[in-house]
């Protein structure tokens, strides 16, 4: 891990990721600067000094981070009235850590580089867990000088840094992930729910999983989420629907066929219209139950139990 120099580093965006992930930055000594729509956190407030605009942030740092819920809101953040942009001269740097539209990625890091400025696409993966112990997955998109530059600040808040390519293969790693852990969590709920409904105690057949090659991540905390009914949000619903979205919307483009990516999209549309968006995305499992009538319970009763 390189040791950040202490900097002055600007953070917009103060939600369930931002506000550790501005902390960590504090905590290594850095001089922070923050803009967030809602109040700043207590425990932001007391380490940084609290900006009234995006522009305010960018003129007092010279590197800006973006942890925004959606491609609007970064657009909007950067190149809106008293947005980033306006106060951005050569030489500083923008990272954007939301999960937006790659392609649109693009076109925001060609903006930015004509004001002399660099531009990286840093999203991140690991939940509130993650953000909160500092040991997020962070994929990036950029030049390898920009990337090279504000590393140890990426360090400071995530445990594997990669840089992936050139703007916007950050977003398409970041897509690509939301797929593979989407899927995952409709796998777990599927296996979970299955083992509930046939009589078997799911808390004991996740213990069992957990030794075995079906052990994944995602098994161990949202198949404890699922069983244990703790459904407040580290990574909403709504949020995961936007990222498959993406990678819809990326694959029609593609002329790709992503079958499996629409099925787990389609379940987390119905966990939003039986009023889940805001829940954890763990909540996907409520969709299954719903189609089964079935709810997971540490002991169930099943005819296939009793043949």
């Amino acid at each position: 891990m390189n040791i950040a120099a202490p900097r002055k580093v600007g953070f917009i965006g103060l939600g369930i990721m931002g506000t550790p992930m501005a902390g960590h930055l504090a905590d290594a000594g850095h001089t922070l600067f923050v803009h967030t729509r809602s109040q700043v956190p207590p425990g932001v407030r007391d380490k940084a000094k609290v900006c009234t605009s995006g522009t305010d942030v960018t003129r007092n740092a010279d590197v800006i981070f973006l942890m925004l819920p959606d491609t609007p809101d970064v657009e909007k953040v950067l190149f809106g009235t008293d947005g980033v942009a306006a106060g951005l001269s050569a030489g500083k740097t923008v990272v954007d850590c939301s999960s937006i539209d790659p392609l649109a990625t693009r076109d925001f890091a060609a903006r930015i580089a004509k004001l002399g400025c660099g531009y990286l696409d840093a999203p991140v993966s690991g939940g509130e867990v993650g953000a909160k112990a500092a040991t997020l997955t962070i994929m990036c998109g950029g030049d390898a000088k920009t990337f090279e530059s504000v590393r140890p600040l990426l360090e400071t808040m995530g445990r594997n840094v990669t840089l992936v390519g050139e703007a916007g293969a950050g977003q398409i790693t970041k897509v690509a992930n939301q797929i593979v852990v989407a899927l995952n969590i409709a796998a777990v709920g599927e296996a979970l729910l299955f083992a509930s409904k046939a009589g078997a105690d799911p808390a004991k057949v996740r213990q069992a999983l957990m030794g075995g090659f079906a052990a994944s991540r995602v098994l161990e905390v949202h198949g404890e989420r699922m069983i244990g009914r703790n459904f407040q949000p580290g990574f909403r619903i709504a949020l995961h629907q936007k990222d498959l979205n993406l990678a819809i919307q990326s694959a029609r483009r593609l002329g790709l066929a992503l079958p499996q990516t629409a099925g787990a999209a389609q379940l987390m549309n119905a966990c939003d219209a039986l009023g889940h968006g805001p829940s954890d995305h763990s909540a996907l499992v409520v969709a299954l139950e719903a189609l089964a009538r079935h709810a997971i319970k540490r002991e169930g009763n099943s005819t296939l139990s009793r043949q």
